[in-house]
């Protein structure tokens, strides 16, 4: 058995499929993708499964009477069969999918819905729970916190219902498994289904080098009989929105754009997410609560839809307030250079970057020619080296899900082993749009010394073959946010897999990637990181200062992209209670006008392609978290300011004993006042914004 991975090899299995082995025999215990097949994959599930209800029928009908250890110790003992299988399927269905793993998907998540819904409104297992006496029994503070949220869980599951009620709460379990598997493969079958060719110099009209190999790399990678086009990555669309100058092209992709999941036909989403809503409404009112937004919120730091949305809202008015003076100005570039048109959606990115040349004389292909993905890998790396002693070792002959796969050891400054950290970065069809954390393996010493195996997911345009990726300011900004939750995982030190690294608050687990974030924006990383791609040659001082001092440059456009996504989040599981025949389009337009939304500016995510919280409910009425979080952060990074150095060792030592490390030993505003010594104001956020008064 490889060292520090516990058993889990699957029982009752065809002992040709990888799944039924205890020990795969791989360094650091990874899934040796090469030899699984989409088919092991159902009979894999199938067993463990089995393999899982038969463990809980034995901790449920135990005779002797229930403690820690015996009920809910061996809770976090069992299932690791099916842990170990559903750990690399899922992560495979987001990052590398295909037609057979969509067609099992399909399959078990409802089963896997089912069976979650057994185990919590099992009553025997949760009289066995409810009977533990932390006190009699001496608990230790981890144990108390595992005995309290796992009494959550089965509260806010069912565990109090009646019988009917119960039935009734695994049926919307099930079904909700199922609209979100669906949601999900309609997006991404409308993400990959797009392309529009670029036809000739025309089409390529102020692209710049590196947007035009990006397009060529998309061209190939998807067989296209066009020499260039444009995907629905945002790496792709989101530069072509910036720099091309045929307006009638930036119209047709933004189009494509945001009307992602409900184009007609089979991947519409539209009624999926009125049953989704609908579902999520009905479940509340089983448990008692008024909506689903108040079901969600009640476990959370924020507590309630009424603290969310005030914080909201004060940051709403500001924002809206600046994005009229940002619309008025552009308006103003397009008026000057004869255009007879008033300012679209599909238009602001063209005029915004045309503005930020003028006020901060920025041109996006200078500062992206000192921001190749290898120096952001090495900056962020670096920084965690210098706030917490890691070290990163790239290995070579390891098993990958796919060639564009790396794979980094991680340790201590002794050498101890920390984890294993996986990368792949760049956009393909079988992968989903966005940038995420996952996790192939999590830390806990309860089944052994188990060291994580932790995947951040991006979707960057890959550079043509012997040429530089370069990102954008942004880019490298995203690469930041997604190992800031990498490290999350990566420096878990609990027992219990229950508490292990980002299984925290859904409004404080934002808290350690947006942190990482600011750490991009220090003059000290960016002149040890920051070089051009070809030469090495540090950012020039005179770019590097017009580069910070635009930092807040076009902050009434983002932040009233993003909240409005949050407000019609929230709206929609606050006020859409169950009603049939939600029209999804109406009802956010009808949100969106309430708050006086500018026409000249989109939701960031609009409901038909919202995956955040319809491909699963870990974001639906929480998006607001993103904001919330960041109260936390802007605050948080003060703490190294007001010490005088962003790296002080000591300010870095409480940050990783209670956020990075810590995952959900603590509530999270205790944990939030550990590191701080009080909890956070919000004029941080506002100033870091470019939004106070």
């Amino acid at each position: 058995m490889t060292a520090g991975h516990a058993a889990a090899a699957t029982p009752n299995l065809d002992p040709a499929n990888p799944f039924s082995e205890a020990d795969w025999g791989t360094p650091h215990g990874l899934p040796p993708f090469e030899r699984i097949r989409p088919d092991h994959y159902l009979p894999a599930f199938e067993a463990a499964l089995a393999a899982h209800e038969a463990e809980i029928a034995a901790i449920a009908g135990a005779t002797r009477p229930p403690t820690f250890a015996g009920t809910l110790g061996a809770l976090e003992r069992a299932g690791l069969a099916l842990d170990r299988v559903a750990s690399v399927f899922y992560n495979l269905t987001g990052s590398h999918t295909n037609p057979e793993l969509q067609a099992v998907e399909r399959t078990i998540a409802p089963r896997l819905a089912r069976h979650g819904s057994a185990i919590y409104l099992n009553p025997a297992l949760w009289a066995r729970i409810s009977a533990i006496d932390p006190d009699a029994e001496a608990l230790s503070e981890e144990e108390r916190r595992v005995l309290d949220r796992y009494r959550t869980r089965f509260r806010r599951a069912g565990a109090d219902l009646g019988e009917a009620a119960k039935a009734r709460m695994a049926e919307i379990a099930a079904r909700l498994a199922e609209l979100g598997t669906r949601f999900s493969q309609n997006l991404l079958a409308d993400e990959s289904g797009f392309a529009l060719p670029l036809a000739g110099e025309a089409d390529l009209a102020g692209l710049p080098p590196f947007l035009r190999a990006a397009a060529a790399s998309a061209a190939r990678e998807r067989g296209s009989e066009h020499e260039h086009v444009i995907t629905l990555s945002r790496s792709l669309i989101e530069p072509f929105l910036v720099f091309s100058t045929r307006r009638d092209l930036r119209e047709r992709a933004y189009a494509a754009w945001i009307r992602r999941g409900e184009m007609g036909g089979e991947t519409d989403n539209r009624a999926i997410i009125a049953e989704i809503v609908s579902l999520r409404a009905e479940r509340a009112r089983l448990l008692g609560f008024d909506s689903f937004a108040h079901f969600k919120l009640a476990d959370t730091m924020a507590g309630s839809p009424d603290a969310a949305m005030d914080l909201l809202r004060n940051v709403w008015t500001p924002a809206h307030h600046r994005a009229a003076a940002e619309r008025d100005r552009l308006q103003a570039i397009v008026q000057a250079e004869g255009g007879n048109f008033a300012l679209q959606a599909h238009d602001w990115r063209h005029y915004a970057e045309k503005l930020r040349r003028a006020e901060h004389a920025l041109d996006e292909s200078e500062i992206k020619a000192y921001l190749p993905l290898e120096g952001m890998i090495a900056a962020a790396f670096d920084t965690a080296s210098r706030l917490f002693g890691l070290r990163f070792e790239e290995l070579g002959d390891v098993p990958r899900y796919h060639p564009d796969v790396r794979a980094w050891r991680v340790s201590n400054q002794d050498g101890s082993e920390v984890g294993l950290f996986l990368g792949d970065y760049f956009a393909r069809p079988s992968k989903r749009s966005g940038a995420w954390m996952s996790a192939f393996r999590s830390q806990e010493r309860l089944n052994g010394d188990i060291k994580p195996v932790i995947v951040n997911v991006m979707n960057f345009a890959r550079a043509p073959d012997g040429e530089a990726t370069l990102l954008s300011f942004d880019d490298a900004r995203t690469l930041f946010h997604e190992f800031g939750h990498a490290l999350h995982g990566l420096l878990s030190e609990v027992t219990y897999p229950l508490l292990s690294g980002t299984a925290v608050s859904g409004d404080f687990v934002e808290l350690p990637s947006q942190l990482y974030e600011h750490w991009l924006e220090q003059p000290e990383v960016l002149r040890a990181h920051a070089r051009h791609h070809r030469t090495g040659e540090p950012m020039p001082e005179a770019l590097l200062e017009r580069l910070l001092a635009a930092r807040t440059f076009n902050q009434g456009f983002s932040t009233v992209e993003y909240a409005a996504s949050a407000i019609v989040d929230m709206t929609l599981h606050l006020s859409a209670a169950g009603e049939d025949g939600l029209d999804v389009p109406a009802f956010e337009a009808e949100a969106l006008r309430r708050i006086a939304m500018p026409a000249e500016i989109s939701m960031r995510h609009r409901s038909p392609h919202f995956a955040h919280i319809f491909a699963g409910d870990g974001y639906a009425a929480g998006y607001y978290s993103y904001l919330w979080s960041e109260v936390l952060d802007a605050d948080a990074f003060d703490a190294f300011r007001e010490a005088g150095d962003i790296f002080d060792p000591q300010t870095a030592a409480r940050l990783r004993r209670y956020v990075y490390g810590a995952g959900n030993l603590r509530d999270a505003s205790e944990a939030y006042t550990g590191f701080r010594g009080r909890l956070p104001s919000i004029d941080p956020l506002l100033r870091k914004r470019g939004l106070a008064a």
